[in-house]
């Protein structure tokens, strides 16, 4: 008897829990399809898809109100809310993935500062104040830049959040494509230079975009619609626009960590073609490599690999044996070695590749400066950071004895 009386109660239990679960879905989807005033509407979808997220709610007349400006605390609020998991409950967390794209300072600001931070509206004082708090200090804004939080948001200021979450959340683009990008449009100039970086990030991504009319709409305000939308592209990269590249003035998407891509903008073709040579020079080494943005990592074997690519935030360091990279920015190129036993050994033929695609007739002479250096540093022998001058290159050489570790930097000559 008490087995069945067990039984029958948990039976309840459960019943009573995805009845509690339909009802709470049933009840989200009902107040978003209830809205009169979305039918038809450009962002209908996304409006419908982030209200049952409860990122943000509508009127109770029953309207969602898409072309009313949204406020300076109701975009932060959003923003917050876009990067959580909402529960069957009606209780919500973080989501896992943006946990981990935060740096482990920003990660610890949450598990001490924010342990008991509920994404509820603040039931004392500002409505708004943990919103903006957690926002703040995730550096995702700048509190002192707002005298007032109740103002209407402009694009320039939403695009100023965006750069700054990017920032903090993945990394910022190639600044000299999205100058390019952000320069189509003629309302540009009305926008202050540290304005125009933000607009030009914001584009870039695929998170903003202009007008039919030509313009960016600076100064312009910005919709709940519009808001939503932007959020749903931050948030989630599938949702940004597709912007094109092209080859002919050096532009090339790159992978980068995590499965993403980002645009490179290339100086000049020797830069573009030493690209290639590092998709060539990684196969030599197998599986035992990997390539993201411009940057070709070399490790001793595949348990090394696993070691580096697996570890956890906070961890000691861990560091491939050799890397070959190029820095578009300030059009350099280098390779660092790290000289474990074996080293040289290994990465003979990827540095042979890239020094004879680099350099030309003049790799010869930058194999033997480099084969010196590393066989000394290797065996022990103190020697000394130099520069040298090969064709129109200066080749600067930096050592640490201690790890046993040596970059070579490559400029052309000004």
């Amino acid at each position: 008897m008490k087995r069945f009386t067990l039984i029958t109660t948990i039976f309840i239990i459960f019943c009573m829990a995805s009845i509690s679960s339909i009802s709470f879905e049933k009840a989200a989807a009902a107040s978003a399809a209830a809205f009169k005033d979305i039918k038809g509407h450009w962002a209908e979808k996304t409006i419908t898809d982030m209200v049952k997220q409860g990122i943000l709610d509508g009127y109770p007349d029953g309207t969602f109100k898409p072309q009313e400006p949204v406020k300076v605390d109701q975009f932060i609020k959003m923003l917050v809310l876009s990067y959580t998991d909402l529960h069957q409950n009606g209780s919500r967390s973080w989501n896992t993935i943006f946990l981990q794209s935060l740096s482990v300072e920003n990660q610890a600001i949450l598990k001490q500062d924010y342990r008991y931070f509920d994404f509820k509206p603040s039931p004392v004082g500002y409505w708004a104040k943990q919103y903006i708090d957690v926002a703040s200090d995730l550096h995702f804004l700048n509190k002192s830049r707002y005298s007032d939080f109740q103002a209407n948001m402009t694009r320039e200021n939403v695009a100023e959040i965006i750069y700054y979450t990017l920032q903090e959340t993945e990394y910022l683009e190639d600044g000299l494509f999205g100058q390019k990008m952000a320069q189509a449009y003629g309302d540009l100039m009305g926008a202050s230079e540290r304005e125009q970086k933000f607009i030009a990030e914001s584009l870039v991504k695929g998170i903003m975009q202009g007008y039919p009319n030509g313009f960016f709409g600076v100064g312009d305000t910005v919709t709940r619609a519009e808001a939503l939308v932007i959020l749903n592209r931050l948030t989630i990269k599938s949702k940004r626009l597709a912007v094109t590249v092209s080859p002919e003035k050096l532009e090339r998407i790159v992978p980068t960590i995590g499965g993403g891509k980002k645009i490179i903008v290339f100086p000049d073709k020797r830069m573009w073609d030493a690209y290639d040579s590092l998709i060539q020079a990684g196969e030599l080494r197998g599986s035992n490599h990997d390539l993201y943005e411009t940057t070709l990592r070399l490790f001793k074997d595949q348990a090394e690999k696993d070691s580096i690519l697996n570890r956890t935030s906070g961890t000691a360091a861990v560091n491939e044996e050799a890397a070959v990279w190029l820095d578009p920015q300030y059009n350099t190129y280098g390779i660092t070695m790290r000289l474990r036993e074996g080293t040289l050994a290994r990465n003979k033929e990827v540095v042979e590749q890239f020094a004879n695609q680099l350099f030309g007739y003049n790799a010869s002479a930058f194999k033997e400066l480099f084969n010196d250096i590393c066989k000394r540093v290797e065996a022990g022998t103190k020697v000394a950071s130099k520069q040298q001058l090969i064709g129109t290159d200066n080749v600067n050489v930096q050592i640490d004895a201690s790890d046993k570790t040596v970059i070579f930097s490559i400029a052309t000559k000004k």
